[in-house]
């Protein structure tokens, strides 16, 4: 009984063990918890990163914040697009980070474990909060040098690297510096001042690069205009080929002109300077006049008569332009203002004939062109008609 017992209990264990390895490998043993490490409370989170490459990076490895354990590694995969590593996190729920904060793949040691080590980012401000199911892209976790790296970079630069060509190097430096300390010396104060002016034309050094930028972009949009113009070309400048002796030709002929105008003008310098001075008392006189020249320009068409004759005389005929003012104010203004009554009453005869023409009539003030009195009659004026008119141009 005691022997079945112990076969049994044998057994068991077995189908545990193979249980454990069966599932992917060891992938059964990585996903079991190991006593002894990092807590990760009651309500943890579960963060995903992304790496470009995650080394010897195991699953159950710490999680740390500032060298702190405060979580574990469960699942490490590929993308689907098989260019980088995810790995599955889940972080003690007490541990707060903002949204935008790093992962950086360590090592504890010169060759001890690996871990991640997540932060705040030191480039960016931090914001938000990091919370269940993120995601940390690439552009926000990195990885350190691995030993292999350094001593495999290190045996490449010793045994094919040019290491024993630095004493050549020196040489040769040393055979050029020597005896040229003072042009060294003043080389390098010129760079230095060089350095300087740069420095202090670097506004204009930037916007000559943003001008730069921005003629790289139109050119890059008039990309096929550019092909175009490059494309006809060709031909333009075999017409231009072909015609280098018509156009060699008139360059000389240029010249020879150039030659030609430069000799006149020096030749008559004096004559030229005398003549403008001449004229300068002429250009004072024109300056002098301001206005009244242009003003008197004007009658120059229509002199002796104004230049609004211009719109009265048509031709072999003139029209009449009269403007009348029947404002009431204005009539009893030039009433007042007349020295001769608007209307002049009759004066009684003595021999009893009647008044003469134009006599005990209404009266202009202003004299009118006398007309031919029938009968006899004194030459008189304008009667009613012209009392009006008089009245309303206000003579006086």
């Amino acid at each position: 009984m005691k022997r079945l017992r112990k076969r049994l209990a044998g057994v068991l264990a077995g189908v545990l063990v193979l249980a454990g390895c069966s599932d992917g490998g060891f992938n059964g043993l990585y996903s079991t918890p190991l006593p002894g490490g990092p807590d990760i409370g009651d309500h943890p989170y579960h963060v995903t990163a992304l790496f470009t490459d995650v080394l010897d990076l195991v699953p159950q490895a710490n999680v740390k914040v500032n060298d702190v354990a405060v979580g574990r590694i469960d699942r490490i995969a590929l993308t689907p697009d098989t260019r980088s590593a995810l790995v599955s996190m889940t972080v003690n729920g007490d541990v707060r980070l903002p949204a935008n904060a790093r992962a950086e793949l360590r090592q504890s040691s010169l060759l001890g474990e690996k871990f991640v080590q997540l932060s705040a980012p030191t480039a960016e401000k931090p914001s938000g909060k990091l919370a269940d199911g993120a995601r940390i892209p690439l552009g926000r976790t990195n990885r350190n040098p691995e030993i292999e790296e350094v001593l495999g970079a290190l045996s490449l630069l010793l045994n094919g690297g040019g290491v024993d060509q630095l004493q050549n190097i020196s040489h040769e430096l040393n055979d050029a510096l020597s005896g040229n300390e003072p042009q060294m010396r003043a080389l390098l104060s010129r760079v230095d001042e060089l350095a300087t002016q740069l420095d202090g034309h670097k506004g204009e050094i930037l916007r000559a690069i943003d001008g730069l930028d921005k003629l790289s972009a139109t050119l890059a949009g008039q990309k096929q205009n550019l092909a175009t113009a490059l494309d006809k070309l060709a031909p333009g400048l075999k017409i231009v080929a072909d015609q280098r002796d018509q156009l060699v030709g008139m360059l000389n002929a240029l010249n020879k002109l150039s030659g030609v105008a430069v000799d006149t003008v020096n030749r008559s310098r004096d004559q030229l300077v005398a003549n403008l001075k001449a004229l300068e008392p002429t250009l004072r006189q024109l300056s002098a006049a301001g206005q009244d020249l242009p003003n008197a320009l004007r009658i120059l068409l229509t002199y002796p008569f104004p230049d609004y004759a211009g719109n009265v005389i048509k031709g072999d005929y003139a029209n009449v332009d009269a403007r009348i003012n029947l404002d009431l104010d204005k009539l009893v203004q030039n009433f007042t203002n007349s020295s001769q009554p608007p209307f002049q009453l009759p004066t009684p005869s003595t021999s009893g004939a009647p008044p003469a023409a134009g006599q005990g009539m209404p009266q202009l003030p202003l004299p009118l062109p006398n007309t031919p009195a029938t009968g006899g009659a004194k030459p008189g004026y304008g009667g009613v008609l012209g009392g009006l008119l008089g009245g309303l141009v206000g003579g006086g």
